[in-house]
């Protein structure tokens, strides 16, 4: 039965831990993914019990969850596991940046610290509404392709493209947003890229280093404006593929300022 509010909870992924620690309920958390990276004293003093797509299931048992959050199809088996073993779950499916608020909600009403978790929303929101206004002043929108990886060509998920368009961006395959699974985002082609011609490149290939040489030897990609003029970058994928607070303040953050130099360059040129 789930303890309520409870007071011991597990996150198979890293953005419920960012989030719980955002809101200073951290002492709750008894056990973490092992790809946890933020924040940093989370790994150092928190018992890891999964990876992505496996979990300790004795382990987790042994800590005796109140409830323990996951996210996504992709972690359904664990999931499945879990609940035959008795352990209340929540596992959430958002993809966009409204779905990121409603899980931070979600967890607030759950813990029942209302005032926190809106006060918290409220610093979000501003902070993105900040980007927007900055992206609503430049008088040209760059056009960006955001690489999610590499073999095959995987193009951004759903709140990546909206963070790129609210900083100011022209997300050039805003249409592949709708698909929550990455295969429907795969490119087939790569000349596809060549031909829609991106000003700027945004990788991030999902815990793997960016490799730039690796782009440069795609044939024909020596074409496109943004390998032409060197505007080609890497973010992290600890802050811009987890669904959480991460990507809302540091992604939007880095792209933001990639955007503002793109539309500073561009000035500089045209006076």
């Amino acid at each position: 039965m789930l303890n309520f509010p409870p007071k011991r909870i597990i996150c198979l992924t890293e953005e419920t831990t960012e989030t719980l620690y955002a809101l200073g309920e951290e002492d709750r958390i008894v056990g973490i993914s092992g790809f946890t990276v933020r924040p940093k004293i989370a790994r150092k003093t928190k018992p890891k019990v999964s990876t992505y797509l496996d979990a300790n299931i004795p382990l987790i048992k042994k800590l005796q969850p109140d409830i323990v959050f996951a996210w996504s199809d992709l972690q359904a088996g664990i999931c499945e596991k879990l609940i035959k073993e008795g352990i209340p779950v929540l596992c959430f499916n958002h993809r966009t940046i409204e779905g990121i608020f409603s899980m931070i909600q979600t967890i607030g009403a759950l813990l029942q610290i209302y005032e926190k978790t809106d006060k918290y929303c409220i610093e979000l929101r501003t902070k993105l509404q900040e980007y927007k206004e900055i992206g609503d002043s430049f008088k040209t929108k760059p056009k960006v392709y955001f690489e999610e990886w590499y073999d095959p060509l995987i193009s951004g998920i759903s709140w990546v493209s909206e963070i790129i368009e609210l900083c100011g961006g022209d997300d050039i395959y805003k249409e592949n947003r709708n698909f929550p699974d990455a295969k429907r985002r795969i490119i087939s082609d790569n000349t596809e890229v060549v031909i829609k011609n991106p000003d700027i490149i945004l990788a991030s290939w999902c815990g793997k280093a960016f490799k730039k040489e690796k782009v440069l030897l795609r044939e024909h990609w020596n074409s496109i404006t943004a390998v032409k003029e060197e505007q080609l970058f890497e973010l992290h994928s600890s802050i811009i593929l987890q669904p959480g607070p991460a990507a809302i303040t540091e992604g939007a953050n880095q792209i933001s300022k990639i955007l503002q130099d793109w539309h500073s360059r561009k000035n500089n040129k045209n006076s």
